[in-house]
């Protein structure tokens, strides 16, 4: 089994409320890393905008339009 199959199979057990708890632990090490490096806010706010949307493209996807 590849590596995505292993993680896959483990997300399956999740219930929403253990994703919603992997999410808040994600944004709280991107604050950590953050406040470590503080030269990653000076990124212009349009790579952070397009980041946003290249990332919610796929389970809007999913969520939306998938049958």
């Amino acid at each position: 089994m590849n590596i995505i199959g292993y993680f896959n199979e483990g997300v399956k057990k999740f219930s929403v409320f253990d994703v919603k708890l992997a999410q808040i632990a994600a944004m709280c090490l991107i604050l950590v890393a953050a406040k470590l490096v503080p030269e990653i806010m000076n990124v212009h706010i349009g790579w952070f905008i397009a980041l946003l949307i290249l990332s919610a493209l796929k389970p809007c996807y999913v969520m939306f339009l998938k049958r």
